[in-house]
């Protein structure tokens, strides 16, 4: 069964008389389990579709489902605080806090269930994902590219939520760091059964997940 499912979602600009069609009428479902990668040309629309199931743009038309249910009915905040997390390429980090501190954030605001000793879970996701306490108790700013990002990834797990978004986020790291984090979402949806869809310009990552979705012309498909 899937986790979330796109049902005819079209996303438009207006222009004059014309509607410019970013997707037109895209259907998808993903699973837990899974790591998906979705391919396309720079412009093709793949930001706007993740921007779109993550609730962060509303569509024209169509619907977002989380298991089973429209996330209309969850709540657009509701389900960004408690259903998913987002690792953005540019990171989204609070620069002026530590890595700790940042992994600490989301376990703030959320509805989920955290253990009481928050700051251990914060550490041992840091560490999980290759950040020992010395360099997690550095204000992320210190911190390098791909250890940036590694901090962004354990604060999407801070909430143990199942669905993981991922947009572009190797596009600012080498191809030895980049090796590393494709590793790490397949360990995240292979051995902790998450759903993990990142999108990507990269053949490479996309020859190592479990699927691959094409964007072009406004649809989703698995055929190049």
């Amino acid at each position: 069964m899937s986790i979330i499912e796109a049902q005819d979602l079209s996303y438009y600009y207006q222009d004059g008389d014309q509607r410019r069609y970013i997707l037109k009428e895209t259907s998808v479902a993903f699973e837990k389990g899974k790591f998906y990668t979705i391919l396309g040309q720079s412009g093709s629309g793949k930001t706007t579709f993740l921007s779109l199931v993550s609730a962060l743009e509303i569509p024209q038309s169509g619907n977002v489902l989380f298991e089973g249910k429209d996330i209309k009915d969850i709540g657009y905040e509701n389900y960004r605080r408690n259903k998913i997390s987002i690792i953005f390429q540019s990171y989204n980090l609070i620069p002026y806090l530590t890595a700790v501190e940042n992994v600490l954030v989301p376990m703030s605001i959320t509805d989920n269930e955290i253990p009481d000793n928050q700051l251990a879970v914060a550490y041992n996701l840091l560490d999980y994902i290759g950040i020992v306490k010395d360099k997690a108790d550095r204000t992320v700013n210190k911190l390098s590219g791909g250890e940036q990002q590694r901090v962004a990834i354990a604060r999407a797990l801070a909430t143990n939520v199942d669905v993981i978004f991922a947009d572009e986020p190797t596009g600012n790291l080498d191809e030895a760091m980049e090796k590393e984090m494709v590793e790490i979402f397949r360990k995240l949806a292979h051995e902790h059964d998450k759903c993990v869809v990142v999108v990507t310009h990269s053949q490479e990552i996309a020859q190592q997940s479990d699927a691959t979705f094409y964007l072009k012309k406004g649809t989703l498909s698995q055929d190049e």
